[in-house]
């Protein structure tokens, strides 16, 4: 049996969709294991995914051929994905290591569904965390004169590990605009929830002077608007007046792992469709 593929797609909604696709893998010999959708009555929209197993050979070349005609016919802007093909990850850090500790766990127990291929920062400090999972690490300092040059730098390693998501795990640096272009939809970002009310430094101390009882964090994809791409997943938890702020930093990190993680995972697995400046998520 061949391995499994996930066809997505987005389209005009109008009868017959489901039927169409349907027809089209029941003749290629496919077997559907699993089908989600999404009819968007603002858009007017359909989303949908679907995952099958082909009962012969099958390649992306063969199944574009097979599709095209219902493509074009619903005006469906699509994509197969290989399942046995593993993504390629780029994690970016900084100095702070809860993010990249936790993703390198899932990716060594193999619930991570994809490959870390290489670890950037802008500091050395996280280099032995790399080292002991057989990470290869780069360090790329970046200060004001500097930033184009590690950008461009960024880019080609993006290039010359074949890289097809890259995970700003706490990474504390801005990326320009048209570095947040050239990555457009494969580029998940980590930060609190609390913004914009407590921006800049120490923001879970600000939230504790303001007596938050929620602490939170917000994965999404990178954009050229600050903290502002389309959300993927968030992850809440409810604290009280017991905590003190250094409480509340070590419940954010917690969720911060947990959002990222979460958003990552999906990405992987073809389950997040963009929907304007929202997501779909078919979890």
């Amino acid at each position: 049996m061949s391995d499994p593929f996930v066809l997505t797609l987005a389209c005009p909604e109008r009868p017959g969709i489901v039927h169409s696709v349907s027809s089209v893998l029941v003749e290629l010999g496919c077997d559907i294991t699993e089908h989600q959708q999404f009819d968007d009555p603002l858009s007017g929209r359909v989303f949908l995914r679907t995952s099958f197993q082909p009962l012969a050979p099958l390649t992306e070349e063969g199944f574009a051929e097979h599709f095209g005609a219902t493509a074009r016919a619903f005006g469906m802007s699509w994509r197969l994905h290989d399942m046995s093909v593993r993504p390629r990850l780029l994690v970016m850090v900084s100095k702070f290591d809860h993010c990249l500790s936790d993703l390198l766990y899932r990716w060594r127990s193999g619930s991570l569904g994809a490959d870390i291929a290489l670890v950037v920062s802008n500091h050395d400090t996280l280099r032995p965390m790399a080292d002991a999972a057989g990470v290869r690490f780069e360090h790329v300092p970046v200060t004001k004169d500097t930033k184009p040059a590690a950008e461009a730098r960024l880019l080609d390693l993006v290039d010359e590990h074949r890289i097809d998501l890259v995970v700003l795990a706490r990474y504390m640096q801005v990326l320009s605009d048209g570095l947040c272009k050239r990555l457009e939809g494969r580029a998940i970002n980590i930060h609190h929830s609390f913004l914009p009310s407590f921006a800049g430094a120490r923001p879970y101390h600000q939230a504790y002077e303001r007596g938050v009882k929620l602490v939170g964090a917000t994965a999404h994809y990178v954009t050229p608007d600050l903290d502002e791409g389309p959300i993927i997943e968030q992850e809440v938890i409810r604290v009280d007046h017991r905590r003190s702020p250094e409480d509340l930093v070590a419940v954010g990190r917690d969720a911060e792992r947990l959002a990222l993680a979460r958003a990552v995972t999906w990405h992987c697995q073809n389950r997040v469709l963009l929907n304007g400046n929202r997501t779909v998520i078919f979890n």
